[in-house]
């Protein structure tokens, strides 16, 4: 694919990657092309398993080159847990699975000091955080206590255990799910908690085609294929650093600047929306945009973000973090409205 003049900086010599706005195009593209080689490989492994559920799959992904969280939403059995897993299994990391119920505890998640009277002083055990992925299933029927424990967790890569603080394994990812049907004993996220992902993705039913598929690979009792490892930890890191390295225009940043801003001050860019947004996105979600923009085009096998990759995330960026008034309830518009109102009107540079 021929680089967009528009998106081309001027030659500069190259460097280390910890200064890639001295990176040419080339250099860039060059480095994403050699550190990409994973990408089709793990495509293709997850899915002999996870049929149909591209747009999970790639979410995924590009949360563990942007070092984000994913929040899903969707019904029971579309592959939530699977696809996780899987994923975890092909880059041979660590995978826990905490259900979370009304009656957990902080403790049950971040683990907690037993006293060993043996020796006489207490001894730390850690809980199932600690581990490179993990799925958070049902996040919402937990009371907001126990939300709370992840938030450390989240944001900082650390956890404190009595006067101890202990980091988590790297790379790390919380994968949470909510069900949008059941309301009954489910508690709302604080916004604290539902900001610090960086990806809400709302995912369906397969389509019939795809249901045929799954039918044919999964009605069986007989034990099914083991998934096969094609990756490592250390290929995700290096990745990450190639995606940091990834060339953005001004002119893109300013497109993400306008998105998020967008919804805070509608008025400015000629939206009406005023009485419809409670509350706008926070900076968290321009950082976020950023990142997944920049992983996205690493996906893609690019060293620039083009405003495609921004307009195909915002999305799910923004749709967690914006809420509206009830005047909006009542009209029957949700975030989902309002977000994409403001990607239809801002003009894409």
């Amino acid at each position: 694919m021929s680089t967009p003049a528009s998106l081309t900086p001027p030659p500069m010599p190259a460097a280390s990657f910890a200064r890639p706005a001295n990176l040419s195009i080339q250099t860039i593209n060059e480095a994403v092309r050699e550190t990409s080689g994973w990408v089709q490989p793990l495509r293709t492994e997850m899915g002999r398993f996870v049929v149909g559920q591209h747009g999970l799959v790639d979410r995924l992904m590009i949360g563990l080159l942007a070092n984000g969280h994913v929040l899903l939403e969707g019904v029971p059995g579309l592959a939530k847990t699977l696809a996780l897993k899987t994923l975890a299994t092909a880059i041979e990391l660590d995978f826990r699975r905490i259900q979370f119920t009304p009656d957990m505890l902080p403790a049950d998640i971040v683990g907690t000091e037993i006293y060993n009277q043996r020796e006489a002083s207490f001894i730390v055990k850690h809980g199932p955080i600690f581990a490179n992925f993990v799925l958070a299933d049902e996040i919402n029927r937990a009371p907001a206590k126990v939300q709370s424990a992840l938030l450390e967790a989240m944001q900082e890569k650390q956890v404190t255990i009595g006067d101890k603080t202990f980091l988590l394994p790297n790379p790390f990812l919380v994968m949470a799910t909510q069900n949008p049907i059941e309301q009954e004993g489910t508690y709302p996220l604080p916004e604290a908690q539902v900001d610090r992902f960086m990806l809400k993705v709302v995912i369906h039913h397969p389509s019939r085609e795809e249901e045929r598929v799954i039918l044919d690979l999964m009605g069986s009792t007989e034990s099914r294929p083991e998934v096969q490892p094609v990756m490592t930890a250390a290929q995700v890191l290096q990745s990450r650093q190639v995606v940091n390295s990834i060339y953005m225009d001004d002119k893109v940043k300013e497109y993400i600047c306008d998105l998020v801003y967008a919804t805070r001050d509608p008025k400015r860019y000629g939206l009406d929306l005023q009485a419809y947004i409670l509350n706008g996105a926070s900076p968290r979600a321009t950082i976020s945009l950023t990142l997944a923009s920049r992983a996205h085009a690493f996906l893609e096998g690019r060293g620039y973000v083009t405003p495609q990759d921004v307009k195909s995330l915002a999305m799910d960026v923004l749709r967690h973090r914006v809420s509206v008034t009830y005047e909006a309830e009542a009209e029957g518009l949700k975030n989902e409205n309002i977000v994409q109102t403001i990607l239809d009107t801002i003009p894409v540079p």
